[in-house]
């Protein structure tokens, strides 16, 4: 059985046992309704954001030949959220758009806003890196930079807010599935598959830049307009993932590392089954939401909380050989 595919059925496994409570646990009129409002939105936004973010963080670590290159760390999501929190703002606090129709077709906007964010903010840190030294240290120190930059002005926002929009500006600094719908999902879903499809069509590509740029060159490789087009998907990937789940810590660092670990680094691999990964520590955190807590946990608490230790013991038994 290809390896890929045993991830899709473990995925499939994490998804039924979230789903399958709804059958056998109460009325069924009720819960159909529950499972096809509710249930069914938050198990496809998990699977699409999931995939999106382990992905696109797989394929950026290549890139930037740096394994801290999350979009996290880097400062790419903290550029999404800050757009995302800046229109939910001027939107539900000071009703600056209010006038102009971009409220009532937010789940459009949202998604343009986001990727935006994210663009700007892979823009700054490749300048800002260029200025330093170029080197793959100077783009994870540049990321850190911007990204603790749009991290405080998001604070700030969150000091000045009103009470009304604090717990929405909580989801964009912790993330949440439980926020999104049908009709988000609708603008989103096709923006993240047909970029995911992108990315992973140039896995093979990918591989070459393991052995440098100029290696890459050589082997007829045009090594700066791949960079480009995996810093644009990352930025698409990652932007719109931001508009519908808000930020999501660790899951760019964990899910790559450990596929990599178990299974090499041919980009063919790791980049695919990296999605799947993503996908079901997703859903196993919708499960968790939803059947051990009594209250919704924020998103990244959770990834973070599971997949700290995970990350401990890989880097203990790497250190060990």
């Amino acid at each position: 059985m290809p390896l890929s595919l045993r991830y899709f059925c473990v995925y499939i496994f994490v998804a039924i046992a979230y789903l399958l409570p709804s059958f056998v646990l109460g009325d069924i009129d009720t819960e159909l309704h529950i499972l096809k409002s509710l249930k069914l939105p938050v198990l496809l936004t998990a699977l699409l954001v999931g995939f999106a973010i382990a992905c696109a963080s797989a394929a950026l670590q290549v890139v930037l030949n740096n394994p801290l290159a999350d979009p996290g760390i880097i400062g790419v999501s903290s550029g999404a959220s800050l757009m995302a929190a800046i229109f939910l703002f001027l939107f539900s606090s000071l009703g600056v758009f209010t006038q102009i129709d971009i409220a009532t077709n937010s789940m459009y906007w949202m998604p343009l806003f986001c990727f935006l964010g994210a663009c700007v903010s892979g823009l700054l840190i490749y300048i800002l890196a260029k200025k330093i030294g170029r080197s793959t240290s100077s783009f994870v120190l540049a990321g850190i930079a911007i990204s603790t930059l749009f991290s405080a002005l998001i604070a700030w926002l969150y000091l000045i807010a009103p009470p009304q929009a604090l717990q929405s500006l909580t989801f964009w600094l912790m993330g949440s599935l439980a926020y999104t719908n049908v009709n988000s999902l609708a603008v989103v879903a096709p923006i993240i598959i047909v970029a995911s499809l992108a990315l992973l069509g140039l896995a093979t590509k990918i591989n070459a830049l393991y052995l440098g740029t100029s290696e890459a060159v050589l082997a007829g490789i045009d090594a700066k307009a791949l960079h480009g087009r995996v810093f644009l998907l990352v930025a698409l990937l990652v932007g719109v993932s931001v508009s519908i789940a808000g930020s999501v810590a660790f899951l760019g660092l964990l899910v790559p590392h450990s596929i990599r670990r178990l299974h090499g680094h041919d980009n063919q691999t790791v980049l695919l089954c990296s999605g799947i990964l993503g996908a079901i520590v997703l859903t196993l955190c919708a499960f968790l939401n939803e059947y051990l807590f009594s209250t919704h946990v924020p998103l990244s608490l959770l990834t973070a909380s599971l997949g700290a230790p995970v990350f401990l013991y890989l880097l203990f038994s790497t250190a060990k050989r």
